[in-house]
């Protein structure tokens, strides 16, 4: 019994060919997939970050309008909802209630801070103080960190 050359080619691939092509796929998602995660981690620092620097400017406006910075109990609901007993709002001072981190946490807010009138910060990804990556902390005393280009 002969095969023809057609015949070959409707039988499909073999399980060698799909070995090696399985393998290729997982090279080369173990190179391109480090770097596409840690660039999602990265962003999350920069989204906390922005939102950090939003909520600077919001209390300085608030400040502007009232004199002083909310107080640790006002907290940053103080920009979107009168506090009581203040005279002098003319909020709200954000269009939308101050969302969660990009870690799903609320960011902390203390006034008077130990670095200034107020301290606005989150912990990052981990939720500790301290770290280095995904895991470093955003605050509102602090520039933005140099980073090297790779």
């Amino acid at each position: 019994m002969q095969h023809s050359p057609t015949s070959r080619l409707r039988r499909g691939f073999t399980l060698l060919e799909l070995l090696v092509v399985v393998v290729i796929i997982g090279l080369l998602a173990s190179l391109v997939g480090p770097r596409y995660f840690g660039q999602i981690g990265k962003s999350n620092v920069t989204v906390a970050r922005d939102q950090i620097d939003s909520f600077v400017k919001a209390l300085d406006g608030y400040r502007l309008d009232v004199g002083a910075y909310p107080t640790t109990e006002q907290g940053l609901g103080a920009l979107t909802v009168r506090p009581e007993g203040t005279e002098k709002w003319n909020g709200p001072y954000l269009s939308k209630a101050p969302p969660a981190d990009p870690w799903g946490r609320p960011y902390h807010y203390k006034s008077p801070g130990e670095h200034g009138d107020y301290d606005l910060f989150t912990y990052g990804a981990d939720g500790q103080p301290g770290g280095t990556g995904e895991n470093v902390d955003v605050t509102s005393w602090e520039s933005a960190p140099v980073t090297k280009p790779q």
